[in-house]
């Protein structure tokens, strides 16, 4: 299966770098692509046209297959008392930096169940990969972009959503473990999350479901993603592993943390975004996300309200409240190239 996938993909390495929005870029995608891995960018914060030129940056760098991701979640219902309770919840962590909340809070990102524009310009430019978090889109998308000869991954974090990704008629299942930094891909953040690691969810699916599967989480080198393949993977799927190449868009602050690495942790919270995510722990999460906190806006909504405080903190010199994506490997990162990486991965994975 791992060599239909290759095949599938056109790649050499089952290596996929991770979307992770807001760090890669068309620069880290090219990169990982032209190395013989499967680069991906990520434009589920981005308006068509800003993916446009994002895809056509990848293409400057590489005629080589990419993936391009996007997030189908539910539209977010405002709830306009409930946002309320959440900034006076915040107010006390604005004022330390002489600032105040913002008077309303906004659906940040557009879903890609409702941006029909988005729709278009994928089908328009005919990426190799499409990519779907937090769920799928309707079967009239998944049939006609199928139709366009674009492979279609969709994220699974359990074995019902998995089911329900092979029956849609989509080709990869990408297995999220619950290590893997960013946010869970599930489709219903409502319901209990089974909290699977990665290996096991693997081991679960490999014997239900027919297509492909890809692992994420927690595989930071080529000693982790022998052993996802020997749990039934056909390729694996990264996203701490590039954050400390120069290509990511990474801050430095974020790097710092990186290189910091054993002293931190990271957790589950969905007080930063509406959904829950995984971090590098400082304060929102311990103090945001402290108990007693009222309910939460709707995703992304309360991430509007994340991104106000740590503009405000920033303003002040302060990277108290900044989001630091990572799994929980994420101190293994390594700051090299990402072409770099590719082939290290690559003769770690055949000495393993």
């Amino acid at each position: 299966m791992r060599h239909d996938l290759l095949t599938m993909l056109n790649i050499r390495h089952p290596i996929i770098q991770a979307p992770m929005a807001g760090v890669s870029t068309p620069a880290l995608a090219a990169a990982v692509s032209e190395a013989g891995g499967l680069g991906s960018i990520a434009v589920g914060t981005s308006t068509p046209q800003q993916a446009r030129s994002a895809i056509a940056a990848v293409r400057e760098q590489t005629s080589r297959p990419f993936n391009v991701n996007v997030f189908t979640h539910a539209a977010a219902q405002s709830d306009p008392a409930r946002e309320a309770a959440w900034l006076d919840w915040l107010r006390p962590h604005f004022a330390r930096f002489g600032a105040q909340p913002p008077s309303a809070l906004h659906e940040i990102y557009r879903s890609f169940l409702a941006d029909d524009a988005m729709f278009d310009l994928l089908l328009e430019e005919r990426p190799a990969v499409v990519s779907f978090h937090f769920g799928l889109p309707g079967q009239v998308h998944i049939d006609a972009l199928k139709s366009a000869g674009i492979v279609l991954f969709t994220t699974a974090t359990s074995l019902e959503e998995a089911l329900q990704i092979e029956a849609a008629g989509i080709d990869v299942i990408v297995a999220q473990g619950i290590e893997a930094g960013g946010h869970r891909g599930m489709f219903d953040p409502t319901r209990p999350d089974p909290a699977l690691p990665t290996l096991a969810l693997l081991e679960q699916l490999a014997g239900k479901v027919k297509l492909p599967l890809v692992a994420a989480g927690g595989i930071m080198d080529g000693r982790m993603i022998r052993t996802a393949l020997y749990h039934g993977a056909s390729a694996v799927q990264m996203g701490s592993a590039f954050i400390a190449c120069p290509e990511s868009s990474a801050p430095p602050h974020h790097r710092a943390l990186i290189a910091q690495g054993a002293g931190l942790r990271t957790e589950l919270t969905p007080v930063i975004s509406g959904r829950p995510a995984r971090g590098i722990v400082n304060r929102l999460f311990t103090e945001i996300g402290a108990d007693g906190h009222p309910p939460i806006p709707d995703y992304p909504i309360a991430y509007d309200a994340a991104k106000a405080l740590h503009a405000a903190a920033c303003a002040a010199g302060s990277q108290d409240y900044s989001v630091n994506w990572g799994g929980t490997h994420f101190a293994q990162a390594r700051s090299m190239p990402a072409a770099e990486l590719v082939a290290t991965l690559a003769a770690e994975m055949e000495e393993a």
